[in-house]
């Protein structure tokens, strides 16, 4: 007979972010009572956030768009929010509008013509540096785009084709897969913007910010533990190919 259970696997979604901040400040023997406290911690959480970014690649938050090319346009703009300004409009792969906000990086690009039909194709454009976009000798040429530049800004992200596309590329499309930027945690009532595997990982972090301040004596610890924890979802956060293992042939005479 099987086991009566929840039928649930939702936990995650229903975590907010006053539950996170209680399980953090219990795994430190404290109580998050007052508004000062319960606030502090939610900028250390967001604080958390960012550190997360600046290790690398989070999978869950890589998202793919198209943006429609514009006859000697050679700069698209993806804002971090309305408020810094209107980024270019996006197109998901059924063709229509889609907003794209928060842009972190580009991650792939390609140039794309005949969307949506059998005979689509991709080409697969090269990013470049400055250095390297810099020591092209015409920049204002015109034609198919086969590089890109990403210029990485405090309120926005802009990508720089090379060549400008021209007349006869105007309509086609770039498409590409960027990193979105992790959604701040805001009322308390909210969820977190992170997947379930990260959960663990994410308590003993904030636990181990809220040590710095609270509980000094407990750092070396609850860093240990975020560590590890930090470890095991990041090993998650990947993408998983097939592989075959071959058992290796030697001769032995």
């Amino acid at each position: 007979m099987a086991n009566t259970t929840s039928g649930t696997v939702t936990f995650d979604k229903t975590f907010a972010v006053d539950d996170i901040i209680a399980e953090s400040y219990e795994r430190i023997g404290l109580q998050a009572t007052s508004g000062n406290q319960l606030r502090a911690a939610r900028r250390s959480l967001n604080i958390l956030f960012q550190e997360w970014a600046n290790r690398g690649l989070h999978f869950w938050e890589v998202a793919e768009t198209n943006v429609t090319l514009v006859a000697s346009q050679a700069i698209y703009t993806l804002y971090r929010s309305t408020a810094d300004g209107t980024s270019d409009a996006g197109v998901d792969n059924a063709g229509s509008a889609e907003s794209i906000y928060g842009a972190e990086d580009i991650l792939q690009m390609s140039y794309r013509t005949n969307r949506g039909a059998t005979t689509q194709s991709d080409t697969p454009l090269t990013k470049i540096d400055r250095a390297s976009y810099a020591a092209n000798s015409n920049r204002l040429a015109e034609g198919q785009p086969s590089e890109y530049w990403v210029q990485r800004f405090i309120d926005k992200v802009t990508i720089t084709l090379y060549t400008t596309p021209s007349s006869s590329q105007a309509g086609n499309r770039i498409q590409f897969y960027y990193m979105k930027r992790i959604e701040d945690a805001g009322a308390y009532t909210n969820a977190a913007d992170v997947p379930y595997y990260y959960i663990p990982c994410m308590c003993a972090g904030l636990a181990y910010y809220i040590s710095l301040k609270k509980a000094p004596m407990l750092s070396a610890n609850l860093k240990a533990v975020y560590d590890e924890e930090f470890k095991r979802a990041a090993e998650n956060d990947r993408e998983r190919t097939s592989f075959r293992v071959e058992p290796a042939q030697a001769y032995i005479p």
